[in-house]
């Protein structure tokens, strides 16, 4: 029985296409009976959240979210515990996902440019090599553009950000149709119902959640859930004395936590210490949509489990960007401070590491590295001339040679002004970040820089710190080389134009 009933407007009953399947093809892979094909290749179930924070997991230590069946996946698999944006912004992620390339090479460096058909990526790939594949759920990749995109066999998307609640789909470039009900389920119940179709090939089914993104909004069951959680700002939200000015600009504005907060206040700015209720209002739903995604990886898990296919599937657990929830006295994300480039990346495949023995990797993964590892996890050809590495060895038996740092790169948006182009480089133990104007002309504001291992929550810039002179100019060296090697030899970039006060357009928020 279907789950999601108004899915298609007729269907032909389950048993016989079961049967008829079964009369075509003997080795259908069909209610756990995988075909050959299924037997020598695994399948990949992506599943990728929107601005989901690295520690908003039980597994990554969070004090009061409960997300047992993606922890599963951590305790049975492999938990990335540094994984890396190199854009945090939703379309330039994502395209590096795909692509395994930075921002300046694939060309989405903002939220309203398309992913360029002529760039290859790995499902593109992986459909080449016998796959079918199959997208299902939020794109964000052209703002106004719903249509099907290259690469996959099933495409299910909307315009722009969609909604929690009774989103309008085009299914498949055939149709488009208000699809009634919360968001998470109903893409669940999308995704299951073309899993459950017979095929004789491995498959990649990539789902894409709107949550956790603003403006969050939980479903019923979870909406009062944290209620009693008391939530204040973030100590590092008053330590601002060693920041860059444009910091200390950007709290009353959009991306500030005394400006509306995705809605949740109605007058601001408000700086009054009675105003925490209006942040701990919007942390409560954000923890909130973030319970329901869990709810439907267990559904996922469980359809693996009872087909027999859960452990020929590779299963994907990550978020495209990270979320500044009032550290450092911001909102959403984009600047280079942890809580905005750290993400969660949840990797479980047996062929990769037992079960009975998961492993927790600390090196310094990148969105670039998704698209060769899974091709490699494949036996796909590789996709050329890309950023990202492999994982593979590195998981299996460690690899002396991985990185050791990577390039951050970020360019202003005039459509949402609060926060600079910036150009910096993260290493094991450090960080150092620069502002350039945009112009030549030297930068806009103060940089920062950061002891990362004996201050993790960059509560002391040291950039004007005589004793830290050496570091500086160590970085510094780093940040060119790392900007070298991903081809940046003339680094083009808007003009910073400030930041600015002014609400961003309804339509794009």
């Amino acid at each position: 029985m279907s789950r999601f009933i108004t899915f298609t407007r007729t269907r032909v009953p389950f048993v016989l296409i079961a049967l008829v399947g079964l009369i075509l093809s003997p080795t259908l892979a069909w209610s756990g009976q995988k075909s050959e094909i299924a037997t020598q290749r695994p399948n990949i179930l992506f599943v990728l959240c929107d601005d989901l924070r690295w520690d908003s997991l039980s597994c990554a230590g969070h004090p009061y979210l409960k997300t047992p069946h993606v922890d599963r996946l951590a305790n049975e698999g492999v938990l990335f515990s540094n994984a890396f944006c190199t854009t945090s912004l939703c379309s330039p992620s994502r395209a590096s996902i795909l692509s395994g390339l930075y921002a300046h090479a694939h060309g989405v460096t903002n939220n309203f440019t398309e992913f360029p058909a002529d760039i290859p990526n790995f499902p593109q790939q992986l459909q080449k090599s016998g796959y079918e594949t199959a997208y299902i759920g939020k794109w964000h990749m052209g703002e106004n553009n719903d249509e099907k995109r290259p690469g996959f066999n099933y495409f299910v998307t909307h315009k722009g950000q969609g909604k929690y609640f009774d989103t309008e789909f085009n299914i498949d470039g055939q149709r488009r149709e208000v699809v009634p009900g919360y968001y998470t389920t109903v893409v669940t119940d999308m995704a299951l119902d073309w899993l459950e179709r017979p095929r004789t090939k491995p498959w990649l089914m990539m789902l894409g959640h709107k949550a956790p993104h603003s403006f969050y909004l939980a479903e019923e069951k979870y909406q009062h859930t944290f209620d009693a959680v008391d939530i204040k700002y973030p100590e590092t939200a008053f330590h601002l004395e060693t920041q860059p000015k444009w910091i200390q600009e950007r709290l009353p504005t959009w991306h500030g936590i005394y400006g509306p907060l995705f809605e949740w206040r109605k007058k601001f700015p408000d700086d009054r210490p009675e105003a925490v209720k209006d942040f701990a209002n919007m942390i409560r739903a954000y923890w909130g949509t973030i319970q329901s995604v869990d709810d439907s990886m267990g559904r996922l898990l469980a359809w693996l489990a009872d087909t027999k296919q859960l452990d020929n599937t590779i299963v994907v657990f990550m978020g495209d960007n990270g979320l500044l929830n009032g550290e450092h006295g911001m909102v959403d994300k984009r600047t280079m401070h942890e809580p905005s480039i750290r993400i969660p990346l949840v990797v479980r495949y047996p062929g990769l590491t037992a079960v009975d023995k998961p492993k927790r990797i600390e090196q310094l993964v990148l969105t670039e590295d998704m698209a060769p590892s899974l091709l490699d996890l494949c036996g796909v050809t590789p996709l050329s001339k890309i950023h990202g590495r492999s994982w593979k060895t590195l998981v299996e038996s460690g690899d002396p040679a991985w990185r050791h740092s990577f390039l951050y790169h970020y360019n202003y948006e005039k459509q949402f002004p609060y926060t600079p182009n910036i150009r910096g480089v993260r290493t094991d133990d450090w960080k150092y970040a620069h502002y350039p104007h945009g112009d030549g002309t030297p930068d806009r504001h103060m940089a920062e820089m950061y002891d990362l291992k004996n201050d993790p929550d960059e509560k002391h810039n040291l950039i004007a710190d005589a004793r830290y002179a050496g570091k500086l100019k160590e970085l510094q060296a780093e940040l060119a080389r790392v900007l070298s090697d991903v081809g940046i030899t003339r680094d083009t970039m808007p003009l910073d134009e400030g930041i600015k006060q002014q609400l961003p357009d309804q339509k794009i928020r």
